[in-house]
């Protein structure tokens, strides 16, 4: 039986950039970009989600923390259907020092590597997608 995730994502800004990582849907043969965060775990709420996600990718602290709103994502991805409800929140890292890193190497907890960069939010479009696909939407609207 499939379920619905509760996911947090938080959205670090630089300049015109955001702080993404890069995806890569074989079956859509396209790639996608979405925000650091993961998984709300049972009895924490969506704001210590990303605090605790932060700190175990990155190795980092999260701080100003603002929940932008919340979006329901139905998708396919790897030809597998997935169904989330998105707590976005825009945010800052204390260490004023990763804004100016090129890339930072993000650890997943299943010990797989991925690598985050900052990345123009003009340089987004259908085949370099934005997910959630209402991502784009909440971000103008929140300036």
């Amino acid at each position: 039986m499939k379920e619905i995730r509760v996911i947090s994502i938080c959205v670090f800004r630089h300049d015109d950039s955001i702080l993404v990582f890069h995806g890569f849907d074989s079956v859509k043969g396209t790639p996608f970009y979405r925000p650091l965060g993961g998984a709300v775990e049972f009895g924490e709420t969506t704001r210590e989600a990303i605090e605790r996600e932060i700190r175990e990718e990155l190795g980092l602290e999260a701080d100003d923390l603002k929940l932008l709103g919340t979006l329901e994502n139905i998708f396919l991805y790897e030809g597998e259907p997935g169904h989330e409800i998105v707590f976005v929140y825009d945010g800052r890292f204390k260490d004023d020092s990763v804004y100016r890193m090129e890339s930072l190497t993000v650890c997943e907890d299943n010990g797989v590597t991925m690598k985050a960069t900052w990345r123009n939010l003009d340089s987004f479009d259908d085949y370099h997608r934005l997910v959630p696909e209402e991502l784009m939407s909440l971000l103008r609207d929140n300036g």
